[in-house]
C-alpha cells in the first residue's frame, strides 16, 4: 500500500519529524493540529472558538490535499487546556460537523506546545471508495 505524506508548512514538521497528515490506502490520519496562523503566530489569541475553527480549517485543507473530503472524517480528538471553555470549542466543531457527526473525544490537557494555544485537534478519515 502506497504511503503519501501531506505537509502544511508548520515549522514543527521538520523540527519534530512529522507530517500534517498521512494517507495510506483509504485511510488518512491527521496529526494534532494547532491554531497556527499563516505567518506562524498563534491565530485568535485568547479565543477558544476561533482557535478551534483555525485548527479545523487546517485539517480540512490537509484532508482535501490527501484526496479526501470533510465528510470522510470518521473521528476527531479535541484537546483543550481549559475544560470550562468546551462549549466554545464545541460550537466551532459543530460548524464543520453538525451533519457529518464523526465519533469525537474532548479532553482537558495540562498544556500544549505553546502556552497561548487553547486547543489542538486531530482527525482520522476513511475515504469513500
Amino acid at each position: 500500500m502506497k504511503r503519501r505524506n501531506i505537509y502544511s508548512g508548520s515549522p514543527f514538521e521538520a523540527q519534530i519529524g512529522f507530517s500534517r497528515a498521512v494517507r495510506s490506502g483509504r485511510f488518512i490520519a491527521v496529526a494534532g493540529t494547532a491554531p497556527i496562523a499563516p505567518n506562524g503566530a498563534t491565530a485568535y489569541p485568547g479565543d477558544a472558538s476561533g482557535q478551534a475553527r483555525r485548527c479545523l480549517e487546517i485539517i480540512e485543507k490537509a484532508v482535501n490535499e490527501a484526496g479526501g473530503e470533510l465528510t470522510d472524517i470518521i473521528r476527531t480528538r479535541i484537546y483543550v487546556t481549559d475544560m470550562s471553555r468546551w462549549e466554545e470549542v464545541g460550537r466551532a466543531h459543530g460548524e464543520f460537523f453538525s451533519d457529518i457527526r464523526p465519533a469525537s473525544t474532548l479532553v482537558e490537557v495540562k498544556g500544549l506546545a505553546r502556552p497561548d494555544w487553547l486547543v489542538e485537534i486531530e482527525a482520522d478519515c476513511l475515504v469513500s471508495e
